[in-house]
């Protein structure tokens, strides 16, 4: 009877410092080390580079090189790939979800600067700019040098260790406010077609595509 009676008034006080146990480490916050933001942060920006660098570079590079139709669309594939595995790998290591991938790129770039270097100094190469081929390496080769330092510091690994972390649902905007993202996206479409329709072609030259140019009888 003594026990049953004790066991009814602990019960609870059990049960409450479990529950305080158990939602401790969902209060508390962690917080991200300097060396998996200064990783995920160069995976993102390394992945935007690469996007700037194909919106402003590749039509030269696709006019100046005669090459045939499957081989410039596969390197258009590798290289929103490449793109997507950087901004991708970075953000998997900021969540917490792991760091293979992140590592794998960073072993597949030095690999590839690696081979480019060999077959600058075998082949002709015109290079672009004012540095010298080793420079140029060097300077490719510290981005992915870097993120494997920053992911392999101990704090990169204890943050992985932990394991993604705990997202607290919200809901989505879009079905709470599904009249305003109609209008929004109504009035974008709009837009875009009023530009389109008002937006006066230029005049046709010599070396603009057929697109572009009108002819006069």
């Amino acid at each position: 009877m003594a026990i049953s009676v004790l066991g009814t008034y602990a019960a609870p006080q059990v049960s409450g410092a479990a529950g305080a146990a158990v939602s401790t480490p969902c209060a508390t916050a962690r917080r991200l080390p300097v060396a998996v933001v200064a990783a995920g942060s160069l995976a993102v920006v390394e992945a935007l580079g690469l996007l700037a660098v194909a919106l402003t570079g590749l039509d030269a590079v696709l006019s100046s090189v005669a090459t045939g139709g499957w081989l410039v669309a596969g390197g258009l594939v590798v290289l929103a790939g490449w793109i997507v595995l950087c901004a991708g790998s970075g953000a998997a290591l900021i969540d917490g979800a792991g760091r293979n991938l992140l590592m794998g790129l960073a072993y597949a770039e030095m690999t590839l600067v690696a081979g480019l270097l060999v077959a600058a100094t075998v082949l002709p190469f015109q290079n672009p700019t004012s540095l010298p081929v080793p420079a140029l390496g060097l300077l490719a080769l510290a981005v992915p040098i870097a993120k494997l330092l920053l992911v392999g510091a101990p704090s990169s690994r204890a943050w992985i260790a932990a394991g993604p972390r705990l997202r607290v649902g919200r809901p989505d905007p879009v079905q709470s406010h599904r009249l305003l993202a109609t209008v929004t996206l109504g009035l974008i479409g709009a837009s875009l077609c009023a530009v389109a329709i008002v937006t006066p072609v230029q005049g046709g030259a010599a070396g603009e595509p057929a697109s572009a140019v009108f002819t006069q009888d």
